[in-house]
């Protein structure tokens, strides 16, 4: 894959630009032990995971689409992970724990870069290619990308919440090419580069963009589980990615690059 061919190339953020430093669990369970609650992480992880996927269900797109609203969206997951794990406690100190889970999750203190996002990025700005984000994320994606210091790579970020539809929908990929600026782009001048087989992969090849998929997962079993992935295209890391590039353009990751 040639990247000179792209006009413009956008990254899906969780799991892709940055990841967590600890599972839900042990976060939640550090947060409240500043509060004096202690509960067992894994307890919390597997709680977290219910409520993500019932709230998912009932109130899509961090509670944009029915109206409940992001923070309160996340007050709810925060405030059920929390009572499923049988802690007798008052609104107050749910709500105190809720308020810094919140805050805390768009810093540092719970995310950081990708191992080879920094190296691919300042590449592909070098070279003059627009950037942009594409992320199914609440209001909070601007700040956190600022607060993990990758948010300058981009000419714009745009979130599920605020675009008001989630990928794999075309409607997200559009609108990022008309906020892109950038003139005369059609669909096969993008590509979209994410970790989810059917949000980011399949969802920017519907809209006739090339796709990248990061995962570092054996291609055989990928390709079992999504035979439309093509297997050209799946890598298990930014750096390896960054790589490709290189390569595909006669050049060598040189040794200040990481």
């Amino acid at each position: 894959m040639n990247v000179s061919r792209f006009r413009l190339i956008t990254f899906d953020v969780t799991d892709t630009l940055l990841k967590f430093r600890s599972t839900p669990g042990k976060q939640y369970g550090e947060v409240g032990a500043m509060f004096g609650v202690l509960c067992d992480a894994q307890a919390l992880t597997a709680n977290f995971k219910s409520h993500w996927h019932k709230m998912n269900a009932e109130h899509p797109n961090f509670g944009r689409k029915s109206g409940l609203g992001w923070e309160l969206w996340w007050r709810r997951i925060i405030k059920g992970t929390f009572k499923d794990s049988k802690i007798n406690l008052d609104d107050k100190k749910l709500e105190s724990i809720a308020s810094h889970l919140i805050q805390v999750y768009e810093t540092s203190m719970c995310l950081q870069q990708s191992y080879g996002a920094l190296g691919l990025l300042s590449y592909l700005r070098n070279r003059g290619v627009p950037l942009g984000v594409i992320s199914n994320f609440d209001p909070r994606l601007n700040a956190t990308l600022i607060n993990t210091k990758l948010r300058h790579y981009f000419n714009f970020v745009l979130g599920s919440y605020e675009a008001g539809v989630e990928k794999p929908h075309s409607d997200i990929f559009k609108k990022a090419m008309e906020i892109s600026k950038v003139e005369d782009l059609k669909p096969e001048d993008c590509l979209h580069i994410g970790n989810t087989a059917l949000l980011d992969y399949l969802g920017a090849r519907d809209c006739g963009w090339s796709a990248v998929l990061i995962q570092d997962k054996d291609s055989r079993k990928v390709k079992e589980k999504y035979p439309f992935v093509d297997t050209k295209y799946l890598f298990p890391n930014l750096y390896d990615l960054h790589k490709h590039f290189l390569e595909n353009n006669g050049e060598k990751l040189s040794a200040h690059s990481y």
